[in-house]
C-alpha cells in the first residue's frame, strides 16, 4: 500500500495525527496523505489475484504481503466494508485461503497460525 506521507513513521507517530486516525475509521474514504486510497490497494490485490488465477488454472498459488493489502482482498472476496477490514485479524506468517472460480469464490479459511492448529 502506498502511504505516501506516512511511510517510515512508527506507529507511535502515526497515533499522534488526525489523519491517521480518520484512516484507521473511514479506510474505504480516507487518502494515505501523498498516497492512495485503500480501494486502490484492494482493487490493485483483486486485479493481481484474478491475474493469478487465469495465469494458473486449477493451481494452487501462494500471495504474501502485509496485513492491510490482504484484509482488503478477504474483505473484497466477502463481500464486506473496507471500513471494516480492522475486524478481520491477520497475523505474521498466518495462513488465508480463497479459492476464486471463473464464476464465483470462497473464503475457505482466514488467519490459520500454528497457534490456531495446536
Amino acid at each position: 500500500m502506498h502511504v505516501g506521507e506516512w511511510e517510515g513513521l512508527s506507529l507511535a507517530d502515526l497515533d499522534l495525527r488526525d489523519d491517521w486516525k480518520r484512516f484507521n475509521v473511514f479506510r474505504s474514504g480516507t487518502r494515505c496523505p501523498g498516497g492512495e486510497l485503500m480501494l486502490e490497494t484492494q482493487a490493485r490485490m483483486v486485479n493481481a489475484l484474478e491475474r493469478l488465477r487465469k495465469q494458473h488454472p486449477e493451481e494452487a498459488v501462494a500471495v504474501v504481503s502485509h496485513a492491510d493489502p490482504l484484509r482488503a482482498a478477504i474483505a473484497y472476496f466477502l463481500g464486506i466494508s473496507l471500513d471494516l477490514v480492522l475486524r478481520l485479524e491477520v497475523s505474521p506468517a498466518s495462513l488465508s485461503v480463497v479459492e476464486l472460480g471463473e464464476w464465483s469464490s470462497r473464503v475457505i479459511c482466514i488467519n490459520a497460525t500454528s497457534e490456531a492448529v495446536s
